[in-house]
Order: structure tokens, then sequence, then C-alpha cells
């Protein structure tokens, strides 16, 4: 990775924290009732989701593109960026402050759909990792218990979001090469974060 690379996912990891954290407290920051353990809660938790969700998710894509020899560069998008800070205050969040641009020769369906599928399926494996470290390693200490729990949920989150099988998401290219495929992520995310 090359330092303008790095310097370009330093600054959305750092926007996309700062996103969650003015959408997750906005109630309590603007009610007056802040404490020094509510900020430390929604900042641990915007930190802790950001790090295992959007930059592990973007990693993923990179390293299957690389695999697959062609070149896969993390680039930031500053009017995303500033989209997911002034609609965090308005209540909801569109995060977009960059993603990772592929380039390469004769990239197959296939390849497409599983450089696509490597950052869903990363979420979900980084949501079931956290929400079992919150069980085995946090039952006793609920600060940190809801920090995991909540970074497990939003990564089950983002994965469901970006399998929905509409461009530019993912889903819209797992769909493409395997709809069986798509089917078997898509609908289980689906139970998870709405019926379970």
């Amino acid at each position: 990775m090359n330092q303008g690379e790095l310097k370009d996912m330093v600054i959305a990891a750092a926007a996309l924290s700062l996103a969650f954290f003015v959408l997750m407290s906005k109630n309590v920051l603007f009610s007056g009732k802040i404490s020094i353990d509510s900020i430390l809660l929604y900042a641990g938790i915007a930190v802790v989701s950001v790090a295992t969700g959007f930059i592990l998710h973007e990693l993923a894509h990179r390293a299957i593109a690389k695999k697959f020899g062609c070149h896969a560069e993390f680039r930031l998008w500053n009017f995303g960026l500033l989209l997911a800070i002034f609609t965090a205050f308005l209540g909801f969040l569109f995060a977009a402050p960059g993603a990772v641009y592929i380039y390469g020769e004769n990239i197959s369906r296939k390849q497409n759909g599983l450089i696509s599928i490597a950052g869903p399926i990363t979420n979900i494996v980084v949501g079931i990792i956290l929400f079992a470290i919150s069980i085995v390693f946090f039952a006793n200490n609920q600060f940190f218990e809801l920090i995991f729990r909540a970074a497990a949920s939003l990564n089950f989150g983002l994965a469901f979001f970006n399998m929905i099988p509409f461009p530019p998401l993912d889903g819209s290219k797992v769909i493409t090469w395997n709809p069986l495929i798509w089917g078997l992520v898509f609908f289980p995310l689906f139970a998870a974060n709405f019926l379970i």
C-alpha cells in the first residue's frame, strides 16, 4: 500500500468514525445530558465498527483483486466523505467516503463476483468474531460488551446493505455472476438484520 492510498484510507476512516459518532450520539449531544461515559461508548463503537467494518471490507476487495492480477487501490471520495458527515447530522448515514478502484484486463464475471463478495463475506466473519468476543471476554463488562455487539451488528448491516443487488453495490455483481450464491448470502443477512 503506497503512502497516498494509506493517507486516503486513514482520512476516510476518521471521517466515517466521526459520522457514526454523530449519528449515534446526536440526541444525547443536543439534549445536554452528555457524559464522559457516553462519549467514550459512542466513540468506541464508531472506531471499532469502522476499523473492522469499512477498512477490512475494502481491504478484502483489494486483496482478491490483486490475487487475480488486477491493480487495486483505495481512493478517497471527498464529496462522499462530506456527505457522510452531513447526513449523520440529519439522522441517517450515507456512507461512501471512498472505495477500492480496480483496473484489470479480461476480468471474468466469476472473478468480478468473487472480488465483490469478498467485502460482505469479510463483514460476516468479522461480525461473528466480534459477537463471540462480546460473549466470551466481556460478558461481565457492559461497556465493552456493548461496543463489540454494536460493532458486530454494524458489520452484519454493512454486509446486508452491500449485498443489495443494485449497482454500484457488491450484490449487483455477485447476482450477475451467480444468483444462487447471492441468495445464500443475502437472505440469511436479511433475516439476521430484520427478523432476528
